[in-house]
């Protein structure tokens, strides 16, 4: 291990808004303009990127509330974006015409306030009313108001609530279930709500009553109520950290029944069943498969567990959605999907076919379903050179196109393949390379992302924005779906988890290595991008094996790990990186601490290091200090601020194709400087293999904003893992 320092002159720099660091800030995004935004071809593709994003015939993804189907836009000329819907039959229509419910460009406009939009919850079932958020420039802090969907307007003596970390859901026509910052007591350690109220409506939500109180120490506490008709009940927990959990029903009376689950285990209640998906073995359940409980039985001592999936080697539950009489399940097997349809049957068991309609060699995820209703569902079919199709369709029924994408970028001449690396410990890791053929056109510049933690799972995807920043002008691109993610389960996960995180840094550097092996490129023609905890993977790159990169791009990234706990949401991930505060865990850490690890003997790679002044998750400070340090020890380094976005770095499209020009702008000047040597021949392991979807753009990774929530109560989907929200603002609302 190379030594370390814990000098840091550059603790000024996480005074956020202090004038010193702005002026600093300033300074540092003057010089990357004029380094890469001035470069002669950035503007046309700002402006092509734009149009991707800003394009009117994009898929309006959608969630469906009673009657409606909900979506929020942004385009050219909504560029804060409006909530909407439409009815079923009208979405069917190329197009369609769509009620506006909220204008967030009107709003902002009148009252002065760069608002973004944070979601909705939509009152069920009376689906009259919603709890509208809105974030100040993109943070994670929210404002919360009560909005009637008849008038589309917001109620004047609704629920209200001020900026703040906010969780709060319906409870009945006048109640929510809330937890807020309302003082000294009431946030976690980690800065989230520590209690659960019953606010009634007309009362001072400091005199609510609290149902719930987590521990100082615990990452957030949470509650909410399940509201299907027939099954209505209240759940209220906490998380212990960002991996385990108490969930109790919380009675009639006020009294609490804890759902004896492990700590580590999700459970998500759903009509007269309980599931509960494993991180450890359980009951003689491998770790990563998913049990089904007769909900009330299993609260009488019951338990005696129906098996919906068992995990192998190669496959991992990725995620399931109950229609009204089926469980849809969907599945990874080696990184590609597969869904199936489950049926609980009247005399016990459960029976399982394959999903009738599904087309062969897609990546299928399931967009929405309406278990209250029907056995409807929706799925989104794409691959990487394959842009979205939506399908409609009814379980035993099959299914039709309901909305196509058009292509966005040129793919004539290029390929899809699945190779597989050897790590340092043997373990065979996957990733995809899209890309010309380089088998007979010889190494080129390719852009390798990882993420690598938080067991989030990195599926392939139509990447319009990558395709015409990055494959049209003949780039490489190569998602490494490296240990510390979801791909295997939880064992995948829990692999790279503390002191174990250098097996994530092993993954992305095996592949790194594998590339050049095979002949795609060099190492001074490989560029690696990350964001957030991927930021983390960067920072380790530049810092450990920066002889295998040509450039390095790090957004929003996680770069001091003896401090993170102490700067805003970072307490939250101790779970997942080990606590500066013990000794024990510290040894580690520094020794993982990109900050830290900087020398002056040692030559990197030029860098980008990108952040937000408004990112209230992953603080500014890390971007900063690392690039000032990187400065004065004499490296090459560029860094850029925006000053909103929050967490995703973004909070409108305008900013989110600066910030994509910028990354692809630098990696190609920094890649294309050298010719490429001759190398030899690509080794033959490889597989062919189609794009599992993702509706949203090209979108940066993200740290989970908290704990995994408590699930909505609507029983509609649940994802096995969690994931960070996607700039762009295109997807639903509702």
């Amino acid at each position: 291990m190379r030594d370390v320092t814990d000098d840091d002159p550059y603790l000024w720099l996480e005074d956020i808004s202090g004038d010193a660091a702005l002026a600093w800030v300033a300074e540092r995004n003057a010089e990357t303009a004029r380094a890469v935004a001035g470069d002669a071809g950035f503007g046309a593709l700002k402006t092509r990127l734009r149009e991707v994003l800003d394009a009117s015939d994009r898929i309006p993804y959608t969630v469906r509330r009673g009657a409606y189907l909900y979506n929020f836009w942004r385009d050219a000329r909504h560029v804060r974006g409006v909530w909407r819907r439409t009815t079923p039959e009208r979405y069917r229509e190329d197009a369609p015409e769509w009620e506006i419910l909220l204008d967030v460009d009107a709003l902002a406009a009148a009252e002065g306030e760069k608002w973004v939009w944070d979601g909705a919850r939509v009152r069920r079932p009376e689906y009259d009313r919603a709890l509208v958020r809105l974030s100040r420039d993109g943070g994670d802090a929210v404002v919360v108001r009560e909005f009637d969907l008849a008038t589309r307007e917001f109620v004047d003596d609704g629920f209200r609530l001020p900026e703040a970390k906010t969780r709060i859901g319906w409870a009945g026509a006048d109640t929510v279930l809330v937890g807020t910052d309302l003082g000294p007591g009431s946030l976690t350690d980690s800065g989230y709500p520590r209690t659960v109220r019953r606010w009634r409506r007309g009362t001072p939500v400091e005199a609510s009553e609290i149902v719930y109180e987590a521990e100082q120490g615990d990452v957030a506490a949470w509650g909410y109520r399940d509201a299907t008709p027939g099954f209505e009940r209240e759940f209220v927990g906490r998380s212990l950290d960002f991996f385990r959990s108490e969930t109790y029903l919380l009675r009639p009376d006020g009294t609490r029944a804890r759902i004896d689950v492990p700590d580590d285990a999700d459970v998500d209640a759903h009509r007269r069943y309980l599931l509960v998906t494993l991180k450890s073995a359980w009951l003689g359940q491998p770790t990563g498969s998913l049990l089904a409980f007769d909900f009330d039985a299993f609260m009488a001592g019951d338990r005696t567990p129906e098996v919906l999936f068992t995990p192998d080697r190669r496959t991992a539950l990725a995620g399931y959605s109950w229609t009204r009489n089926h469980l849809i399940l969907e599945t990874m097997r080696d990184v590609s999907t597969r869904i199936e349809v489950l049926t609980p049957e009247a005399g016990g068991g459960w029976s399982r076919a394959p999903l009738v309609g599904v087309p062969e060699l897609s990546a299928v995820s399931v967009v929405d379903t309406d278990p209250d209703v029907s056995d409807e569902y929706v799925l989104d079919v794409s691959g990487f050179l394959q842009p979205s199709a939506l399908h409609l369709g009814r379980v035993g029924a099959g299914s039709e196109v309901l909305k196509q994408a058009p292509h966005r970028f040129d793919s004539t001449g290029l390929t899809v393949a699945q190779h597989f690396a050897t790590s340092r410990d043997g373990t065979r890791v996957p990733y995809f390379v899209i890309g010309p053929d380089r088998a007979t056109g010889g190494p080129g510049p390719t852009l390798l992302y990882g993420y690598g933690g938080f067991e989030v799972s990195l599926t392939p995807y139509y990447g319009a924005v990558t395709g015409r920043a990055w494959l049209e002008r003949g780039g490489t691109h190569v998602i490494a779906n490296i240990r510390g993610g979801g791909e295997y389960g939880p064992d995948w996960h829990q692999a790279a988890l503390g002191a174990e995180r250098p097996r994530a840094f092993e993954d992305f550097a095996a592949v790194a290595e594998d590339l050049v092996a095979r002949g795609i490129t060099t190492p001074a023609m490989l560029g690696a991008s990350g964001g957030s905890n991927g930021g983390l993977l960067m920072g380790a790159m530049l810092t450990r094996n920066p002889e295998l990169f040509g450039a390095i791009v790090a957004q929003v990234p996680l770069l001091d790990m003896t401090r993170f706990h102490k700067l805003l949401a970072g307490a939250s991930w101790i779970a997942e990186y080990g606590d500066p505060d013990d000794e024990a865990d510290l040894t580690h850490l520094r020794a993982i601490s990109p900050y830290h690890r900087l020398t002056t003997d040692r030559e990197y790679p030029p860098v980008l290091l990108m952040t937000s002044t408004r990112d209230d998750r992953v603080h500014p400070g890390h971007a900063r200090k690392t690039a000032a340090r990187l400065r004065e020890l004499g490296h090459r380094v560029l860094f850029h601020e925006n000053t909103g976005g929050g967490h995703a770095g973004a909070g409108d499209n305008e900013q989110a194709a600066h910030n994509s020009a910028l990354v692809h702008t630098y990696l190609w000047q920094q890649l294309t400087r050298t010719a490429p040597p001759a190398t030899a021949a690509p080794t033959p392991d490889v597989t062919e293999v189609p794009a599992p979807a993702r509706p949203a753009g090209d979108a940066v990774t993200a740290i989970p904003r908290a704990a995994p929530a408590a699930p909505s109560g609507t029983g509609s989907s649940r994802r096995a893992a969690p994931s960070g929200p996607a700039p762009g603002g295109t997807g639903c609302g509702g």
